[in-house]
């Protein structure tokens, strides 16, 4: 769950949970965003605002050094209508479900998966585990990538709907008006002599 350019900015909202100190039964947390961090995120993304962000999640270690990351994130965005620019808020609500492996493992598997996507018949599409770097599993970062996958690129006011004006063809506009024109022109002059 990369975003661009996400190496030349630091996450808006960060909540580093530290993979050795996972208990066997898991970690369970509820986030909440700051307002600094979801003025941040707002201008990360483009967004007019971030009313609220929040996320529940839980984290449960697996076999071979593995973690599944699963829960709900939810937020209040302000943005602007496409059709109208009236000022419009949406509500995303995002269920999150992913795995966590080491980064050699995860690399080794996204190869895999991709070798294995060259086939004649593509399998069911299979995602490759998420990294864990350095350690650590960020729940900020997890929540704030759910949030930025749901916004709506082209958001609408309710009930609003984008009408393109529509102008019936002229019949003198066509490709060979001007030759028409002179024809017309010529006629008229032999006419008049």
């Amino acid at each position: 769950m990369s975003r661009p350019n996400a190496e030349s900015r630091p996450d808006p909202w960060r909540s580093p949970v530290i993979v050795a100190q996972i208990p066997d039964t898991g970690v369970h947390r509820k986030l909440e965003a700051s307002a600094a961090e979801r003025l941040a995120m707002a201008e990360f993304a483009g967004l007019r605002e971030v009313l609220s962000a929040q996320a529940d999640l839980e984290i449960v270690p697996k076999s071979g050094g593995r973690y599944q990351v699963t829960g709900s994130v939810r937020a209040r965005i302000g943005q602007t209508c496409v059709v109208t620019l009236d000022p419009i808020e949406n509500e995303i609500d995002e269920e999150v479900d992913l795995i966590f492996a080491p980064e050699a493992e995860a690399r080794r598997l996204a190869d895999l998966i991709e070798e294995g996507r060259d086939d004649e018949e593509p399998p069911e599409v299979v995602d490759p585990p998420e990294p864990i770097a350095n350690g650590i599993i960020d729940l900020g970062r997890i929540a704030t990538d759910a949030i930025f996958l749901a916004v709506d690129p082209y958001p609408r006011k309710q009930g609003v709907v984008f009408e393109a004006e529509v102008t019936a063809p002229d019949p003198e506009d066509h490709p060979f008006a001007v030759l028409k024109a002179l024809q017309d022109n010529k006629t008229g002059k032999k006419k008049g002599k």
